[in-house]
């Protein structure tokens, strides 16, 4: 069974062995290895962080004040604000420019390719330092959410713009030509045919880009910006509730968690929702086609 046999030589190929009772034996070993190792290892970060009084009332205690709770919901709203924004100008960068890096026209498709490949290959904090410290010494009044949006869609449009250039490649040959056949212009068949069928096979990496997106926000504190991470950073400094980081840094990262759990069950349900009517609006084909001679006057046959 583990083996399958070859082409008309008659070869075969090893595809799969079962293992036998000594490798059975050894992977359960190591199974219980790995457990017992990760085990230990949360008992002991659950000791040393009871030991250094990571779970004492007053360490969470503001947490129960209002002014804190708003906050933070401040602060939230200011990385949803940059995310959404970024997002959007993100994609919309990445349609444009995966559109020219396939055009037939080395003019516009040369620069696309260079424009893309430097902002996939330049670190996003150094993106957003060129914008923030730039407008800040030749006094542009960029903003320090402006400096985190532009950084932001710099990047991840450059890496959408890869992705969907992959899609669009991936879409069957015989799909262009088809449209060509029937007289659409290049832009047609890009934004018709090729675009809607690339989102629909790279969700799944679009979804993970803007996951991406979204939790690299948090980079905004070191530029000022206040978004959920910069306000834990002031929340964690408070003398009077002990220095409480990483309390603090614990209920942002649940929230990050949560924002970025919400967004892919979101994603996922788009993803149903498209397969759905993607499926409906194929053509019936069930009426069976009416044959040539059926209507052949009966003296002709």
């Amino acid at each position: 069974m583990g083996r399958a046999a070859g082409g008309g030589a008659g070869m075969s190929t090893v595809l799969y062995d079962m293992p036998g009772p000594r490798a059975v034996a050894r992977n359960r070993v190591v199974n219980m290895v790995v457990v017992t190792a990760l085990v230990a290892a949360l008992a002991w970060i659950s000791y040393r962080l009871v030991h250094t009084g990571q779970f004492e009332g007053r360490r969470w205690e503001q947490f129960q004040y209002t002014a804190v709770q708003e906050q933070l919901f401040d602060g939230l709203l200011n990385t949803l604000k940059a995310a959404g924004i970024a997002a959007v100008l993100a994609t919309a960068y990445g349609v444009v420019f995966a559109s020219a890096r396939i055009s037939d026209h080395a003019w516009l498709r040369v620069p696309a390719s260079a424009v893309v490949e430097l902002f996939r290959a330049t670190p996003m904090l150094i993106l957003m330092f060129f914008f923030y410290y730039g407008s800040l010494q030749y006094d542009l009044g960029l903003s320090p959410m402006w400096a985190v949006v532009l950084g932001l869609t710099l990047y991840n449009g450059s890496v959408l713009a890869e992705i969907f250039r992959a899609g669009i490649a991936a879409v069957p040959r015989g799909q262009r030509e088809a449209a060509n056949a029937i007289g659409l212009r290049k832009t047609q068949v890009v934004q018709l045919i090729l675009l809607p069928q690339a989102v629909r096979a790279m969700l799944p990496a679009i979804v993970s880009q803007l996951v991406v997106l979204l939790k690299d926000t948090a980079l905004g504190f070191i530029i000022t910006y206040n978004e959920l991470l910069y306000v834990g950073r002031q929340m964690g400094s408070r003398l009077e509730f002990g220095f409480p980081y990483l309390p603090t840094y614990m209920v942002i990262a649940v929230v990050y968690i949560g924002l970025c759990a919400m967004f892919t069950v979101l994603a996922h349900r788009l993803e149903s929702q498209g397969r759905r009517q993607h499926k409906s609006s194929v053509p019936m084909s069930a009426e069976a086609p009416v044959p040539a001679r059926a209507h052949a006057p009966a003296g002709r046959r």
